[in-house]
């Protein structure tokens, strides 16, 4: 009998069968599920990422703080030391600066400078090894123990710099931490680890961020800048939790209109410039190498050359009747707010300690006095000008100085505005520090922190290269050298 049942064409669909088809439905479910796993793993790694990154900014916070109580403990010691009697100093510095020198050069090697060209040379330095060494927490407990040492000795330096170095060594830390092997993650740390140090150390948040910008990278990028922010601003909320939302300067209502008042833009933008230009291009030249008989001694007695910076420190504190001892925050506070008028004097001696404190080689940091510095400048250009505000002018000189040291002129003007607590003042201070950065230009043509970051790059690079091996002599020439013998 013929089959009848209807034939389907050749193009026509066949049916699938229906296991077939609950398999297919079961491979694409467990597709899913592994989608779902795999980014529920991704956002937890995400967040654990977080997290420690707040925790390491919070610890920057915490350590910033410490640092600062310690700091002002060894400014209090120094004061009774110097109530008891002032001519201990003639030991106390000597002696303290030859025990710090011979501390960074044997238990805290690579403890001594500022801190921040270190933190500036390793974000350009390929080889880890050494940004490991330079930025270890052996350092940093080193950086912050032998600055309060030099407080308590006298010496003309601040707690800003190292707290840079400090802030960078920890979020490093947390770095190695995480196993990141990226180069430019780890750079992203470093820079957020500093700029945090920086705005807890003045509690200057924004100037923190715009450090990280201007002085650190020199460059920003985007893929970066969310971490470097959040860090910021986690590290500063930690300082103001822990010491209260104070500012460097206290509240400052003055003003500067446009007008005969910027007589004082300009004395103060130029006169600042030209000293702190002159303070930078000295100490790079000191970083290469003191000149004459003073360089040979440096070099090959250290210890006893830090000893004699400490007495030449001593003196010039007896002279000054103690105010150029330590980070000149208390005098640059009073003459901010017209309680203390300083002779024109203890701007050229404070000028002086600080230079004689970075020759002998210990850590600390030029921040702070290049603040008092600054401070001074306007406190004596202000007699000059009676027809502005005495406090205002006492800011342009700050920033004017600050600038012509650093070459940061975003950096100075923020600074200084989020101290004073004044937003009103920010037109003129954003002006004399762009002339006094135009001034310091002309007098040291490359910015200190960068070439001292040079110098330190190379100082590693001799450092870590390997040296020659002599060619081993003829056969011949070792067989008659020992029928010689």
């Amino acid at each position: 009998m013929a089959d009848t049942s209807p034939q389907l064409p050749d193009s026509a669909p066949k049916p699938i069968p229906p296991g077939h088809l609950s398999s297919k439905h079961a491979l694409r479910r467990k597709d899913r599920i592994h989608h779902l796993r795999r980014s529920a793993r991704a956002t937890t790694t995400q967040w654990r990422r977080t997290v420690i990154y707040w925790i390491g900014a919070v610890l920057v916070g915490v350590i910033a703080v410490l640092f600062a109580r310690m700091g002002d403990g060894a400014a209090d010691l120094r004061s009774r030391i110097i109530a008891w009697h002032p001519w201990a100093m003639l030991f106390v510095a000597p002696a303290g600066l030859a025990f710090i020198t011979w501390m960074t050069r044997t238990l805290f090697k690579g403890a001594q400078g500022s801190g921040i060209p270190q933190t500036i040379a390793t974000l350009h330095i390929d080889n880890y090894t050494v940004v490991d060494r330079v930025l270890s927490l052996k350092i940093s407990v080193g950086k912050i123990l032998l600055t309060c040492l030099g407080l308590i000795c006298g010496a003309s330096i601040g707690r800003e710099g190292p707290s840079v170095q400090v802030g960078a060594s920890v979020m490093h830390g947390f770095s190695r931490l995480l196993g990141q092997s990226n180069i430019a993650a780890k750079r992203s740390m470093i820079l957020a680890g500093g700029a945090a140090g920086m705005a807890a150390a003045f509690n200057t948040p924004l100037a923190g961020i715009v450090f990280a910008i201007e002085e650190l990278s020199h460059s920003f990028e985007q893929r970066t800048s969310g971490r470097t922010l959040t860090v910021v601003v986690v590290s500063g909320v930690t300082a103001i939790a822990l010491l209260g939302n104070y500012t460097y300067f206290g509240h400052a209502d003055v003003d500067i209109p446009v007008g005969t008042a910027w007589i004082a833009v300009l004395t103060c933008g130029i006169l600042g410039g030209l000293a702190g230009g002159t303070f930078a291009a000295l100490v790079i030249k000191a970083s290469r190498g003191l000149p004459g008989p003073v360089g040979r001694f440096a070099g090959q007695r250290p210890i006893a050359f830090a000893a004699a910076c400490g007495l030449v420190l001593a003196i010039i504190g007896l002279i000054s009747k103690g105010t150029t001892y330590g980070t000149g925050y208390a005098q640059a506070r009073a003459i901010f707010a017209g309680t203390e008028h300083y002779p024109a004097s203890f701007f050229l001696l404070k000028y002086l300690a600080m230079l004689v404190s970075y020759c002998s080689g210990i850590p600390g940091g030029m921040f702070a006095p290049s603040l008092a510095i600054g401070a001074a400048i306007g406190g004596w250009i202000e007699q000059f000008l009676p027809h502005t505000t005495p406090g205002a002018v006492v800011l342009l000189g700050t920033v004017a100085y600050f600038c012509g040291v650093a070459q940061s002129p975003l950096t100075a003007t923020i600074i200084v505005m989020e101290m004073c607590d004044n937003q009103q003042v920010t037109l003129a201070l954003l002006a004399t520090s762009f002339l006094a950065f135009g001034v310091s230009r002309m007098v040291c043509p490359r910015p200190l922190y960068t070439s001292l970051a040079d110098r330190f790059m190379e100082a590693n690079e001799r450092a870590t290269r390997p040296k020659p091996v002599a060619p081993e002599p003829p056969v011949a020439q070792v067989k008659d050298a020992e029928k010689a013998s």
